[in-house]
């Protein structure tokens, strides 16, 4: 098939990419009021409680809570209870990675890390580690509240691994306190130019920066039209949007975010003051502390607050984060992305609503009746339990409508293909082509290409079938024809086995365990079934299974060349359903 037939499907939200094989063998804090109750648990037997009924629930509940289902977890959830689940992942210690890149600069001095250093330690936590609810927050959040490594960050992976760990340490915490942390975080402040901002000065004809301002307002909290609870645009007596801001906003707020700089900086300290071995720095991995003298002594007016003349700078920006946090947009327009991260890309008004509500209320009911969250206004377990135990997430694929799911993202198909396959001691960090990953696959964990991540919420993709339909497919904005034959070029990499790596170890990088698809080799109708399971939960159809099960036949298994045979057929049946429209599509 051409590339641009390839180019024309993968445009169509249904279709998406058309079977190409392409193996050796076939080319191919807090609000105020009192808030809503929460929800009454679920009736039992419900859909919810039966979540991990069968291999194929459980199978399709991870693929989206975490980064990929194994068999033995399959295996050891039989049976149980989702709220046992989730709860376990709540309590759970968060995975971090600053000390573990400033322990290495102390041990090996005079040595250069760089961001990849960063992405390098979170992959492996990916791939093999516990704490997987957590960290696919950590990956959701990075990409709304974006800071990236791709620029003058690239050189200060402790700035990035502080970044990470804030995200980290809030994933289940409250949205209020994470975009104060955030707010304060040398990482932020230096990728939006706000880190020395200054106040005003008439004199020069100076203003302060308006990066953060304007940022924090459309990205990070409340977006730019007012919305209804179920994220839909209000509209004034014309039946025409309503901004949340101008720029007159924007300008009041810049005064806000002056006068913040590095700890013990004297101010005016840069990055490039500290030497390459950064332990004798640590301002650089804390938080940003205020120098009033530099902070505007305006009266700062935006939104619906005014903070009168003379107010300091810490008092001053909490002010400002509370009337941001309390706008009733946050709600909405958060809990609609952390949807399309995890569940689907167009998620429907009830859904957002439900979600919404959770995040209002700062509570969710889990089906045993166990209430999460502490009851406060952006809560984010009970935000995050609502997205993934709503009744639109936990629906039979095969009777969900057309506009339901989601492309899976480039870079969680790598991590679900190691962590699928029992990668169980990944060293990424010797895998060349992951430092490549943003070439490869238009995305790279914590090095989106702008402040508007990889892809934008309300992308709708023009000159296409969902396009005509005006469904948001954020993930599209990065299809094209050659980012398709990359992903599979990439993916095949590491399939058969043919991955660079630094040290040359056969034994090295990211190695996937084939040995129980190997035992059932012999048998190409169970092997299919096996990576159905796995890698689509069930998603593949008859007629694309008896197309894989028929070209598996082409493959002998010859006395004498058994174990090369069998590897041959197992490689070539990963490569075939990780590149067909039922995986690549998350239903």
């Amino acid at each position: 098939m051409p590339v641009s037939q390839i180019f024309a499907e993968i445009r169509s939200r249904t279709v998406m990419l058309t079977f190409i094989m392409f193996t050796p063998f076939v080319l191919a804090a807090c609000g105020g009021g009192s808030p809503p109750p929460p929800p009454p648990p679920p009736p039992p037997g419900s859909q919810i409680s039966k979540i991990f009924e069968t291999e194929f629930s459980t199978a399709q509940f991870l693929s989206r809570a975490t980064f990929g289902a194994t068999k033995t977890q399959i295996d050891g959830l039989a049976g149980t209870e989702v709220s046992d689940w989730i709860l376990g992942e709540f309590n759970k210690q968060p995975t971090l990675y600053r000390t573990r890149i400033t322990d290495r600069l102390d041990a090996m001095p005079g040595t250069r890390l760089r961001d990849y250093d960063v992405t390098n330690l979170f992959l492996d936590e990916a791939i093999a580690g516990s704490d997987q609810l957590r960290q696919r927050m950590v990956l959701a959040l990075s990409e709304i509240i974006v800071v990236s490594s791709d620029g003058m960050l690239s050189s200060y992976p402790e700035v990035m691994a502080y970044y990470v760990d804030i995200l980290s340490q809030n994933a289940f915490g409250n949205y209020r306190d994470l975009l104060n942390d955030i707010t304060y975080s040398p990482g932020m402040g230096g990728y939006l130019s706000y880190m020395r901002n200054r106040k005003g000065d008439m004199a020069s004809g100076r203003v302060p920066d308006e990066n953060y301002a304007r940022e924090i307002l459309q990205l990070f909290s409340i977006g730019l039209v007012e919305l209804e609870m179920d994220g839909t645009p209000k509209t004034d007596g014309q039946g025409r949007q309503i901004d949340t801001y101008d720029n007159s906003d924007v300008t009041g707020l810049a005064k806000v975010f002056t006068g913040l700089s590095l700890e013990g900086s004297r101010f005016n300290g840069l990055y490039r003051n500290c030497p390459t071995l950064r332990r004798d720095c640590p301002r650089v991995y804390q938080p940003m502390v205020m120098f009033d003298d530099y902070h505007s002594e305006l009266e700062k007016a935006f939104l619906d607050l005014t903070i009168p003349a003379n107010t300091n700078g810490t008092d001053s920006i909490q002010m400002a984060l509370d009337e941001i946090f309390n706008h009733p947009n946050v709600a909405p327009f958060i809990s609609r992305q952390l949807i399309q991260r995890f569940v689907t890309s167009h998620p429907k008004p009830d859904y957002i609503r439900r979600v919404a509500n959770a995040f209002e209320s700062g509570r969710f009911t889990l089906p045993n009746g166990t209430v999460v969250g502490l009851g406060q206004r952006g809560d984010l377990k009970a935000t995050l339990a609502a997205v993934l135990l709503d009744v639109n997430a936990l629906r039979d694929p095969g009777t969900a409508p057309n506009d339901f799911g989601k492309i899976r993202e480039p870079m969680l198909r790598f991590i679900h293909w190691a962590r699928t396959f029992e990668a169980a001691t990944p060293d990424s960090a010797d895998e060349r082509m992951l430092r490549n990953m943003t070439g490869l696959l238009g995305q790279h964990p914590f090095r989106a290409v702008h402040v508007f991540n990889f892809f934008e919420p309300e992308y709708v993709a023009p000159g296409t079938v969902t396009g005509a339909a005006g469904l948001t497919i954020p993930e599209l904005q990065i299809v094209n024809e050659s980012s398709v034959i990359s992903y599979i070029n990439f993916i095949n990499s590491f399939i058969y086995d043919t991955s660079s790596t630094r040290s040359r170890d056969p034994d090295g990088g990211v190695n996937a365990d084939y040995s129980r698809q190997i035992a059932l080799a012999d048998d190409a109708r169970a092997l299919v079934d096996d990576l159905d399971l796995l890698l689509t939960g069930k998603q593949l159809s008859t007629a694309t299974k008896d197309r894989i099960v028929e070209l598996l036949g082409e493959i002998p298994i010859d006395v004498g060349s058994e174990d090369e045979d069998k590897i041959s057929r197992v490689r070539v049946a990963v490569s075939m359903v990780m590149t067909s429209p039922s995986y690549l599509v998350q239903r």
